[in-house]
């Protein structure tokens, strides 16, 4: 990441990364608490990330909602060294 632009998305080359996963599955627990559902996160499809003060997280995951698989697009805000981070959306993917 040491080439990325300030303000430009960059694809994520591992979206299985274990800091990607915690991110992914931050972004499900979020969702779940604000919207009062209960999807189960299952994987990364894929993602960006984007350098802002601190980096945005644009991820498209799968979660269950009981028996239904689906896609989201969740963008999560991090800055590592003040331990924060904020789910900023979490919209549906319309296949």
């Amino acid at each position: 990441m040491s080439k990325a632009l300030l303000g430009g998305w960059q694809p994520i080359k591992n979206v299985n990364d274990a800091h990607v996963q915690e991110i992914a599955k931050f972004a499900v627990s979020e969702h779940n608490k604000l919207a009062n559902t209960r999807l189960a996160f299952s994987k990364v499809v894929k993602g960006e990330t984007q350098v802002v003060s601190g980096i945005n997280y644009r991820l498209v995951v799968e979660a269950k909602n009981g028996g239904t698989t689906a896609k989201y697009e969740a963008v999560v805000w991090e800055k590592a060294w003040e331990g924060f981070r904020k789910l900023t959306s979490f919209e549906p993917v319309n296949s």
